[in-house]
């Protein structure tokens, strides 16, 4: 026998005992987002390497190491999707959905960065990704961050902090990048090899830097605050009012600056100590820049994402219940000519109570058989189809879980039956 063929390392299976809590969640997303007038936009996941060297910048971690890139036969270079903005505004500039119109989207699913694997941290990641385009002003920064607090109030988890900052026009952060330079430059030689790359390409993103050396350098270097344009202070003050008006509580943090290249003025991240070092669950801020860089008109725009691996994970150590998608009845037919009768019942079942989860018994065997997997699968309660059944135009009803009393109705009568035993 040959060895059986692995899973590539950091893309993980997501299986049938998790895809209930999984599925609950994101439908949870849907909702809210649906709410707050937001609308499903879908992307390729697959795009020219050139659409994110242009937007998350090419001295970043994302695009220098982590980005799976690869020719294709016409010799063009590809990139699996390392994140989704860049994607979604191609989007609409492609389909001309920015020009002289406002767009509240949302977008879910895989992203792909060669990263080391570890906990919360995968090579394949999902993401749900919101981005409100053509908003100038603090208002849509201060909703969308109040969208994501009602999320956790909705999961019930209490364990995240929300930090704040502003990174200014790209002429203050010109003057701030001029700053760093200066300060940085002081301590080259104690500088690790990626600052050391990134001091004068892109200071800005030494203040990213996840070495613990690193830390006493970086926590001496300039506030942005100190550089911020007038009118990006303005906007980042509006925004807190806003936020202390609604109750949301949040800390300014002067060194969040996001890892990607395209964000101006607001970044904001939630995160926890609960996750050990993976403590962004979610992330996001304004890139107003961008949809120019990327050849369309100019449009203010401010985005979010939430990761979702890390969002269950939290869900689940916040004492969230695993959300099952067992059926709510498993049909039992043993004996002569009860498959036919009971797919037919199963259908009228399907078709007079909507979402309805129903198995019915495939592969035969003895009653008992039936029975254990009836068991097995979940299901609150057995329906119960013999021949003597069949023949009177009765089901058998017995509960599988907790307390209650096997019971026999006529067909006719088992939909009012099932609304009872199923409220």
């Amino acid at each position: 026998m040959s060895a059986p063929v692995q899973p590539v390392r950091g893309m993980a299976d997501l299986l049938p005992a998790d895809s209930g809590t999984w599925r609950a969640i994101e439908d949870q997303l849907r909702d809210l987002l649906s709410a707050y007038g937001y609308r499903e936009l879908r992307v390729p996941v697959v795009e020219r390497t050139e659409l994110f060297k242009r937007s998350i910048g090419e001295v970043t971690d994302i695009v220098e190491k982590e980005m799976y890139t690869f020719a294709d036969r016409n010799d063009e270079s590809l990139t699996l999707r390392p994140e989704a903005t860049a994607g979604i505004v191609r989007a609409g500039i492609s389909h001309g959905l920015l020009h002289n119109q406002r767009q509240k989207l949302w977008f879910t699913g895989p992203m792909f960065r060669y990263e080391k694997p570890q906990k919360g941290r995968y090579r394949q990641f999902h993401q749900f990704d919101v981005e409100a385009l053509g908003f100038q002003g603090p208002d849509v920064d201060a909703e969308l961050i109040i969208l994501s607090a009602r999320l956790w109030a909705a999961l019930g988890i209490d364990a995240v902090t929300l930090e704040l900052n502003s990174l200014g026009t790209p002429e203050s952060r010109a003057r701030y990048r001029e700053a760093l330079l200066a300060y940085f430059s002081q301590y080259e030689n104690a500088l690790d090899t990626d600052s050391q790359s990134r001091l004068h390409r892109n200071p800005m993103r030494i203040l990213d830097s996840k070495n613990p050396a690193m830390h006493e350098i970086v926590a001496g270097a300039p506030e942005i605050s100190d550089y911020l344009d007038d009118e990006s202070a303005r906007h980042f003050a509006v925004l807190c009012e806003l936020l202390d008006d609604a109750g949301i509580a949040y800390r300014v943090n002067p060194r969040l600056v996001r890892g990607l290249d395209y964000y101006s003025r607001t970044v904001f991240e939630w995160i926890t100590d609960q996750l050990g070092s993976q403590g962004a669950v979610c992330a996001g801020g304004r890139y107003d820049g961008l949809v120019e860089q990327l050849g369309g008109r100019p449009t203010p725009a401010i985005g979010m994402a939430i990761g979702l691996e890390r969002l269950i994970e939290l869900y689940r150590v916040c004492g969230g219940a695993e959300l099952k998608s067992d059926p709510d009845l498993y049909l039992v037919a043993a004996g002569e000519g009860t498959l036919p009768a009971a797919f037919r019942l199963a259908e009228r079942l399907r078709d007079e109570r909507p979402g309805l989860r129903l198995e019915v018994n495939l592969g035969g065997g003895s009653f008992k058989a039936q029975m254990k997997r009836a068991d097995k699968s979940g299901a609150r309660l057995a329906l119960l189809l013999g021949e003597t059944e069949l023949a009177e135009e009765r089901i058998g009803l017995k509960p599988l879980r907790g307390d209650g009393e096997q019971e026999s109705v006529t067909w006719q009568a088992l939909p009012a039956a099932l609304d009872q035993l199923l409220q």
